[in-house]
């Protein structure tokens, strides 16, 4: 009995109770970062004297300050500030706040009353001007709050009577930046104008326009700068402001004077057909015309700051009548500026004066007081000829401020630009290469108006003897487009070009561009010069001159171009001469135009190609790229071998396409260059190297080695020798860059290598995975069905597993995702650089001792490249395999037109003794860096990058270069040293 009872109770409290797991929650630790107001505040506290406490605020201006702790930091600085009596703490505690208020995220409407009372007994002018400071700076930051707004315009007001000016100039601003036209203001003290009682309501440009007249020029000059910030901000400034601003215009501080230029400009366009009185007169004229003839009389003023500005604002002024214009180019006043006494009114002023002249007394029909000159005219005196003036100043600034205005009012009035001419040529004469520089520019935006005469072209031509080269080539450019008027002028031009091709043998390629237009522009003048230029005589048969001579071949680029639109020019041709135009038809044909020359057809060949290859149009052509892709799409529907052959078959007549047709070569390209990236995959992916083991397929996966290496420097010059690419562009280059990196993974892991480089590579490609989620996440939508996609979907799982179930999964997925459809953008194009100098033709070898260095000139024409003076190298590739990269200066590269550069430099070489000469490779590259691409702005617009919290690192930087120039060599010979 007790051992069953002993049984029982061991049975009893053997029992197993299960107790439901229940999954304890993880803890989560919040990082807190120590309060900056409390570090502040406790070495406020330890500040023994006001020099310890400014050390103390100077390095916590230094530090930055989080959006939370922005307020906490203010009430320390302003429970310091009433505490604190010296000057220059308080001041400095002033500044903080403004900087405190302009942190991005805080919102300063918590802390507008207490930076309002802070003015209530602060007795320390520079104290005071930096407390509306930030009363102005919390203004801008809250826009949108009217209330705020108006308490603040109330302060300005009330602190305008104060005497210390810097102070008035912050009130002004104030009134400036947040003031309203239609608010009406109840101004509490007296400004310098005691003509409107204290206490009036007034709008805030009567208050403004109250202090045109301070005693202080800052003050002044602050109140029309607020007036014109009013302007900025939409409001329409009262005409009654224009005679003050006049009056202004004859202060004797400058900055008062070009800002009252300024202000008179400003109402001249807001009011430019009000009719305005001349003083001490009856005549009334336009106030633009009255404005222009102020401004004009501003470009003799003593300063030359103020004469750059009324030079530069005269130039926007093109609603001024033409005889005020006009004037401006004539020191002396015409007569149709000066005020005329009808006969009507002469008879009058007889009559009234009792008696006519009898003849006996000497002068007695004199007038009876001497009239002043400038009461009588519509013009000050002062104002005539002030581009004269301009032009002929002292400082280079404002003669180019001149020459541009006069190019301004000039492309609007062709009877203007026929009168300043001649101003303009003499400019080209000027001893600073800057302005001479800009005088051509002018004259060659105003070229359609204009035709020069022998004397002009005389004084034009001589420019083409100085020594820079972007003047000659600037006045190269600026003949192609100026019309002369006599064939003397064509012989002139001819003669003294040629005379600066002998001189600068480098200029050889824009002397013949030049006269391609020339003659295209001139061809009746050129025809009766045509046998004196080929010495071609009636009877005798003269010697055929040498085509190696680049002075002959100029004469010619000249004649058949003007035969283009002359037919009666070809006969009097002689036999080489034909055939000389066969050879430089073929060999630049950019130059010499296709000609229809009658009975040569058989002989030459010469009825060009071009004539007939024009019947496609770019709109047909268009629709063949879009055909060709759509074509692509449908790839899904084919097995694996009449795939890849439809491929090899839309990149091939793409590629036909970019030649044939010059506008669409940037997309033609882009398509061919997507198609083969997308054909590489589709090789490397094939069933016959997945299906057998490693070993067995070493060659094959040698080859999808290297395709997927190349299917990623291909997307990389997808992205960046590509301008025009939209965001849906972009994502589908990286989609292929994912693939490629996809395939390289799985490739890795085939090869076993070890399983430490597998791990940092599965997690690599699935940072990349995010990386490619965030920065495209609205273009999702567009990769339906894409390999992307499906790894999207398989992401949680992709996270959790082994290296070798993701590389399993990435295998089964590459194989199974379909060609990612291309959906082309607007406008694309294709960055190119063409290498003018050197030619590579010569072969006699640059001769140069060894260990020394040798000087080649580099000449060369880019064309769709963004940041140029960034990306642009030149590369230098010696025969021993010795290559050198040099990155030419900012200074190198000029703009000659939109997406056009230009590349002129000279690169170093140096080696060591060789036998004999050998060639040199010179060659230009684009430098690309991944972390630069368009992306990473995007994506910093939508915000994520605020919180960096959680958000993976980015993929790391790949750099590289990518040749965009074809190779020209160049033949050396480093000479050894002389002992």
């Amino acid at each position: 009995m007790a051992a069953h009872l002993k049984k029982r109770v061991y049975e009893e409290f053997s029992r197993v109770v299960q107790i439901p797991h229940e999954e304890i929650p993880a803890k989560k630790l919040r990082l807190s970062k120590p309060s900056k107001s409390a570090a502040l505040h406790i070495d406020l506290c330890k500040a023994t004297n006001s020099t310890d406490a400014l050390q103390y605020l100077l390095q916590f201006a230094r530090k930055p300050v989080e959006v939370e702790s922005v307020e906490g930091v203010v009430r320390i600085l302003l429970e310091h500030y009433y505490k604190e009596t010296d000057n220059s703490v308080r001041l400095k505690i002033a500044s903080l706040l403004s900087l405190l208020s302009k942190t991005q995220g805080f919102i300063p409407d918590c802390i507008v009353d207490d930076a309002i009372n802070t003015l209530t007994n602060e007795k320390s002018h520079q104290v005071l001007a930096q407390l509306l400071d930030t009363l102005l700076v919390i203004g801008t930051q809250l826009p949108e709050s009217p209330t705020v707004r108006q308490r603040l315009i109330e302060v300005a007001c009330k602190h305008l009577s104060d005497t210390y000016f810097g102070v008035r100039n912050k009130c002004l601003q104030l009134l400036g930046c947040l003031g309203m036209v239609d608010t009406p203001l109840n101004k509490d003290s007296d400004g310098p104008s005691t003509s409107i009682a204290p206490g009036a309501v007034r709008d805030v440009q009567c208050i403004i326009s109250d202090y045109f007249g301070d005693q202080d020029p800052r003050v002044r000059t602050a109140a029309l700068k607020a007036m014109l910030q009013l302007h900025e901000r939409g409001m329409k400034i009262h005409q009654i402001i224009y005679d003050q601003a006049c009056r202004l215009l004859s202060d004797d501080y400058e900055q008062v004077r070009s800002a009252a230029v300024q202000m008179v400009w400003v109402l001249s366009h807001l009011y430019p057909e009000s009719i305005v009185p001349i003083p001490s007169s009856n005549e009334e004229i336009r106030m633009v015309d009255d404005a222009f003839g102020k401004i004009s009389h501003m470009v003799s003023d003593g300063s030359w700051m103020v004469r750059v500005q009324a030079a530069k604002t005269l130039g926007s002024m093109q609603q001024v009548s033409p005889q005020f214009l006009e004037q401006t180019l004539d020191k002396k006043l015409m007569s149709d500026l000066r005020r005329k006494r009808t006969a009507h009114e002469r008879a009058k002023e007889l009559f009234a004066s009792g008696e006519f002249s009898s003849g006996r007394k000497w002068a007695d029909d004199a007038p009876k007081e001497k009239l002043d000159s400038n009461t009588v005219n519509l013009i000050a005196s002062g104002a005539c000829g002030a581009f004269v003036h301009g032009l002929e100043d002292e400082m280079f600034e404002v003669r180019i401020a001149a020459v541009e205005a006069l190019c301004q009012l000039a492309r609007s009035s062709p009877s203007f630009a026929e009168k300043c001419l001649d101003f303009l040529v003499d400019m080209f004469n000027d001893e600073i290469e800057e302005v001479r520089l800009q005088s051509i520019h002018v004259l060659r935006q105003i070229s359609t108006h204009i035709t020069l005469r022998e004397d002009q072209l005389d004084t034009v031509l001589a420019v083409l003897e100085d020594s820079s080269r972007d003047i000659r080539e600037a006045l190269h450019e600026l003949l192609c487009f100026t019309n002369v008027s006599t064939k003397e002028c064509i012989q002139l031009a001819l003669l003294e070009l040629l005379k600066n091709l002998n001189k600068y043998p480098t200029d050889r390629n824009s002397v013949w561009k030049c006269l391609k237009f020339v003659g295209s522009r001139h061809p009746t003048l050129v025809l009766p010069l045509v046998s004196e230029l080929l010495s071609t005589h009636p009877y005798f048969d003269t010697p055929e001159p040498d085509m190696d001579d680049p002075a002959y071949i100029a004469v010619l680029v000249l004649v058949f171009n003007a035969a283009k639109s002359c037919p009666t020019m070809p006969a009097l041709f002689s036999d080489h001469t034909f055939r000389h135009y066969a050879y430089l038809r073929d060999s630049l044909s950019h130059l010499v135009p296709p000609l229809r020359l009658p009975g040569r057809k058989q002989v030459y060949g010469l009825d060009s190609v071009d004539s007939g290859c024009g019947s496609g149009s770019v709109e047909s052509a268009q629709l063949f790229l879009v055909q060709s892709l759509n074509r692509v799409s449908t790839i899904q529907n084919l097995e694996a071998p009449g795939a890849q052959d439809l491929l090899d078959f839309t990149i091939r007549d793409l590629q036909r396409l970019g030649e044939l047709q010059t506008e669409l070569v940037g997309a033609a390209d882009f398509c061919a260059t997507y198609l083969r990236c997308q054909l590489l995959l589709m090789k490397a992916l094939q069933d016959k190297l997945w299906n057998m083991a490693v070993p067995l397929c070493l060659k094959q996966n040698v080859t999808a080695t290297a395709a997927a290496q190349q299917i990623l420097e291909e997307t990389y010059k997808l992205e960046f020798l590509y301008s025009g690419l939209e965001n849906r562009q972009v994502a589908t280059i990286h989609h292929v860059r994912l693939q490629a990196k996809a395939l390289q993974l799985v490739l890795t892991a085939r090869t076993r290598q070890g399983l430490d480089p597998l791990i940092s590579s599965c997690e690599k490609f699935l940072l990349d995975v995010e990386s490619f989620q965030r920065l495209f996440l609205t273009e999702l939508p567009h990769l339906q069905d894409s390999f992307v996609d499906k790894l999207l979907e398989l992401m949680p799982r992709l996270s959790s597993c082994k290296p070798a179930e993701l590389v399993k999964i990435l295998q089964t997925t590459l194989r199974q995702s379909g060609l990612l459809q291309l959906k082309l953008p607007e406008q694309i194009h294709r960055a190119t650089a063409t290498i003018i100098e050197p030619t590579g033709e010569s072969d006699n070898p640059l001769r140069f001792t060894s260990g020394l260095v040798v000087a080649l000139d580099i000449d060369a024409t880019l064309e769709h490249v963004q940041d140029p003076q960034n990306s642009v190298k030149v590369q230098v590739l010696y025969p021993d395999g010795q290559s050198h990269v040099i990155h030419p200066k900012p200074g190198d590269f000029r703009k000659p037109g939109p997406d056009r550069h230009r590349l002129i430099t000279q690169v170093y070489l140096s080696h060591t003794a060789w036998t004999e000469p050998s060639q040199i490779e010179v060659r230009l590259l684009l430098a690309y860096s991944s972390s630069c691409t368009s992306l990473s702005s995007s994506a910093a617009k939508q915000g994520w990058s605020d919180s960096i919290d959680g958000i993976p690192p980015p993929e790391a930087a790949v750099e590289g270069t990518i040749q965009f120039s074809k190779p020209v060599k160049v033949f050396i010979m480093p000479k050894p040293t002389r002992r």
